[in-house]
């Protein structure tokens, strides 16, 4: 549901922002918002757990991962197989969802105890 909700939103986001601007600068906006929701929705409510400091610093490599992944899909569909703009973050979002949630997962999951 999380997911869902934060997908809904930033893509809402950069539809309105297409029409004010190109598609790179919405998706960059639309996505920026999304780090700050997908880690507050992980941490509160789909992991239930927070690994202090490590999560704060190493969410944003997630979606930076994220990121990268999406503008190179981004790029194929809009530039290379001339596909309508605002159905291309769905793609990236469609192509992109295993490795946001294995990274995510790898960050908010629990810590083994040592040994």
């Amino acid at each position: 549901m999380s997911g869902g909700f934060n997908t809904a939103l930033t893509y809402a986001i950069y539809l309105l922002l297409l029409n004010l601007t190109s598609y790179q600068v919405s998706y960059s906006v639309a996505y920026g918002t999304g780090i700050l929701i997908a880690f507050l929705l992980n941490r509160f409510f789909v992991f239930k757990t927070h690994q202090g400091l490590r999560s704060i610093l190493l969410f944003p490599l997630v979606y930076v991962a994220q990121y990268l992944a999406s503008l190179g899909i981004l790029w194929v569909w809009i530039d290379q197989l001339h596909l309508d703009a605002r159905l291309g973050p769905l793609a990236a979002i469609v192509l992109t969802i295993p490795l946001t949630y294995g990274l995510s997962k790898l960050i908010f999951g629990a810590q083994k105890p040592s040994d």
